[in-house]
């Protein structure tokens, strides 16, 4: 599959000095400049609410068993672009996309695609923890129940999910409480568990932690490194030292007005490992943005 093409247009000669550049996820396990396996790409990927045009020719090809991170400032479109990975914007009156999202070469937008089946294969995590106002059991169990899993011991399957994100100790005990007893940071790893328990191929996950205190966010992170041995992990966040942290490639978009409306369109900047954003970028506009001169 072809690559993006790349976007940098000013070179900058030394690296950002500061704590971003110390820490990458990616320092441990050399990449290539370019995923070998791509599951997930976006192709001229353009996203209009009504007559705005929200996101303006994105192309990004997104790795197997790899943390994408998207980063910009807010009304850049990352999340936008994270909600058209598994058509969540149909969802949206007055949205449409144009251009092609492959999944595994196959276009999630092609006449006849069932939404609904591109979700069971593509899950999503939201910024806010919202387990159902069900037992934690239930929580896990719904998904597969819904889309019709065949399940020989759905206890197995509930155990298999909470162990994978990291929470079958804490709760094993109390399956038939509610999921609302658990902390913030458990209800999100709870929520995790919820969407791997239908065994995606792909997790989009839209500021995880930005309601989590230190402690449950470093839980959260810790997990995701960790599931990137099973999953491709595409992550949408605010927060720079989180991306720099766990994240092997990153993507940083901004925003360009209108000289008309003022309206603010969303664009990819520059998109490439993470150790290079954080310490050579290839464009001056990524620099002021890790730098702190906006955003």
């Amino acid at each position: 599959m072809a690559n993006p093409p790349a976007t940098a247009t000013t070179s900058v000669d030394k690296p950002i000095v500061g704590s971003l550049s110390e820490v990458h996820a990616d320092a441990d396990r050399p990449l290539p400049a370019h995923p070998v396996t791509t599951v997930m790409e976006a192709r001229d990927l353009n996203v209009f609410y009504g007559d705005f045009h929200a996101v303006h020719d994105v192309n990004l090809a997104y790795g197997r068993n790899e943390i994408t991170a998207m980063i910009g400032p807010s009304g850049c479109g990352k999340s936008t672009v994270l909600r058209c990975l598994n058509r969540m914007n149909d969802l949206v009156t007055g949205a449409r996309v144009e251009g092609q999202v492959l999944y595994h070469d196959q276009d999630i937008y092609a006449k006849g695609v069932d939404p609904i089946a591109v979700r069971t294969h593509i899950g999503m995590v939201f910024q806010k923890p919202n387990p159902f106002p069900k037992s934690i059991y239930d929580n896990i169990a719904y998904g597969p129940r819904v889309t019709g899993m065949k399940v020989d011991s759905m206890d197995d399957l509930v155990e298999e999910a909470l162990r994978g994100a990291a929470l079958w100790d804490e709760v094993k005990d109390k399956l038939k409480q509610s999921a609302y007893g658990l902390s913030g940071g458990q209800q999100q790893r709870l929520c995790i568990a919820r969407t791997i328990a239908t065994k995606p191929d792909v997790i989009l996950m839209d500021e995880p932690c930005s309601a989590l205190d230190p402690i449950a966010t470093a839980r959260v992170e810790d997990l995701m490194i960790d599931l990137r041995k099973d999953y491709t992990i595409i992550v949408v966040t605010h927060n720079m030292q989180q991306a720099a942290r766990v994240s092997d490639r990153t993507a940083f978009f901004t925003a360009r007005p209108d000289e008309t409306t003022g309206n603010r369109t969303g664009l990819l900047v520059e998109y490439d490992l993470t150790s290079k954003i954080f310490s050579n970028p290839g464009d001056k506009r990524t620099e002021d943005y890790i730098s702190g001169r906006f955003g």
